[in-house]
């Protein structure tokens, strides 16, 4: 699977929803970008913890998704665990999927979120569980 073919699957989906656009991938990494609009602020005008944690579980299952046959193999996110570090307020969030461990059930990813500045917004760990499709 391509980024674009990354991309194309997700339109219509909530990454659609939270503007999430891959932008870069390897076998070791993947990155996309998120705008931050108003919508995905909190009351008090920073953007929501749980739109960082949707950056982050979106961009370590597409790491998974682009390991695997997707004709053999689903991707599900099965733990999340973050830290927020900074508020963010507006440009783009930029998040940077790193493989710690790939077994053959089991990818684990580091993931950062930076501001458009450089800033370190969030760090995650995202376990992706891999499961064989049944027939």
């Amino acid at each position: 699977m391509t980024i674009e073919e990354l991309n194309r699957i997700c339109k219509g989906t909530y990454m659609d929803l939270l503007n999430i656009e891959f932008t870069f991938c390897s076998d070791t990494c993947v990155e996309a970008v998120m705008l931050i609009t108003t919508d995905l602020y909190q009351p008090m005008g920073v953007v929501h913890g749980g739109a960082l944690i949707s950056l982050a579980e979106s961009v370590g299952s597409a790491g998974s998704m682009l390991q695997v046959d997707p004709e053999k193999f689903n991707v599900f996110g099965s733990v999340v665990n973050s830290q927020h570090l900074s508020p963010a307020r507006k440009g783009k969030l930029i998040a940077t999927a790193t493989i710690l461990s790939k077994g053959d059930f089991k990818h684990i990813w580091d993931v950062e979120i930076r501001d458009d500045g450089g800033k370190l917004i969030s760090i995650s760990r995202v376990t992706n569980s891999i499961k064989p499709i049944k027939k």
